[in-house]
């Protein structure tokens, strides 16, 4: 049994295509492999990431121009996808040990106009704005001069299951948008959508002040449809910490505690002081700007920049472990910032794991589900099995 497991979602990190990437266009799609590529030819030297090469990252995927460490101080592998889709819900679920055997639905065409004027009518909106699939970032170019003038809010939706709605934080009102999309949420669980999405931005380009998304942003899932290994930790008085969008995510079923961060640097931050400050139970931690701002703005540099700081401090998380402690990192589904379009794209992820007093250089192969890993979670935690995945708990230790 550990004591203390630390569980870091590198949200979008995809190691390469599943067999049924062909299903959703995904071919060729390889988040890491493809970036460590594009990272090497853009400025003629490797991606920097020696502590993921440490955990064996290279042994997943090729990863061009990587220093080979001499050996592998944790074990690795990857997993795919039971879950008919390529979304955060689905993927954290899935994790949790909740597989989605049915996708949920999307709307690219937009959302029908009978669910958005009831929707109207009940926040007493003057109406909505869009209605369409569309990148975050392009719709605020679009239509945000009109937003600010009409009061109207953006509705949006991309080829997840998500309902976007997107409003001024000084002109709207942030407390406004949080209750229209509580609202909306209500209303779209007739149609069984994935998320709602509150989507502030600032800014005023008249005033020289481009638009920009500030991490206010709050998600609003369904529920889940049945308990997942967060709920079964919580039943046993192990504690449950998100750092995040966790509890969002899960609707804030089995997450009793969780901490809102402001991007990448600002939830390492946290998880580093939980390496300080929390004695046991879960930590379970999401890395956003990875997906956030550059998978879905297909920004090569951003991307690659994000993970060398992560790989700063993921030594710092290595070095600091104490010896039952267990260090998980894995995706919750690709974002290729190399790919075509701007959505996720279907691909394992993958599952790298560290404990000080753990077998080194263990090859922990395919994973046939996400839910393995809560599985071990669940298993390094409790010392039990979980009723669904199969744990490698066994395979480290």
């Amino acid at each position: 049994m550990m004591k203390r497991v630390f569980w870091i979602v590198l949200d979008g990190l995809g190691v390469g295509e599943t067999p049924d990437a062909a299903d959703f266009g995904d071919q060729g799609a390889n988040t890491l492999s493809n970036l460590a590529s594009a990272v090497a030819e853009s400025r003629g030297a490797p991606l920097h990431i020696p502590n993921l090469l440490r955990l064996g990252a290279h042994r997943i995927t090729r990863i061009e121009g990587a220093a080979i460490p001499s050996g592998v101080i944790g074990a690795f592998g990857k997993a795919r996808e039971q879950s008919r889709g390529k979304d955060t819900t689905s993927g954290h679920w899935e994790m949790a040990g909740l597989p989605v055997a049915s996708a949920f639905p999307v709307y690219e065409q937009g959302f029908p106009a009978e669910l958005v004027e009831e929707w109207v009518r009940e926040n007493g909106l003057p109406g909505v704005l869009g209605n369409c699939a569309a990148s975050g970032t392009e719709i605020l170019e679009r239509l945000g001069r009109e937003h600010m003038q009409t009061g109207k809010p953006i509705l949006y939706t991309s080829a997840d299951s998500v309902w976007q709605v997107a409003a001024h934080e000084e002109t709207f009102g942030l407390e406004r948008l949080y209750s229209i999309c509580k609202s909306a949420r209500k209303l779209v669980d007739r149609i069984n959508l994935g998320r709602v999405i509150a989507r502030p931005f600032i800014g005023n380009p008249d005033q020289g002040a481009p638009f920009k998304r500030t991490y206010h942003r709050k998600d609003y899932a369904q529920l889940p449809f049945g308990p997942t290994i967060l709920d079964e930790l919580c039943s046993r008085d192990i504690p449950v910490l998100g750092v995040g969008k966790i509890s969002n995510i899960f609707a804030g079923r089995g997450v009793p505690e969780n901490i809102d961060t402001a991007g990448n640097t600002d939830g390492l931050r946290v998880t580093l002081e939980c390496l300080e400050n929390r004695q046991t139970g879960l930590v379970y931690v999401n890395l956003i700007d990875f997906d956030m701002l550059y998978g879905h703005r297909r920004d090569v540099k951003g991307f690659a920049a994000a993970l060398e700081e992560f790989d700063v401090v993921l030594g710092r998380l290595i070095a600091g472990c104490a010896p039952d402690d267990l260090i998980l990192l894995t995706a919750d589904h690709g974002n290729d910032p190399t790919f075509r379009g701007t959505d996720h794209t279907r691909e394992h992820v993958p599952v790298l794991a560290y404990t000080p007093r753990g077998k080194k250089g263990v090859d922990l192969g395919t994973r046939d589900s996400f839910a393995d890993m809560g599985a071990t979670v669940f298993h390094a935690l409790t010392g039990s099995p979980s009723a669904s995945g199969k744990s490698f708990l066994h395979e480290l230790a």
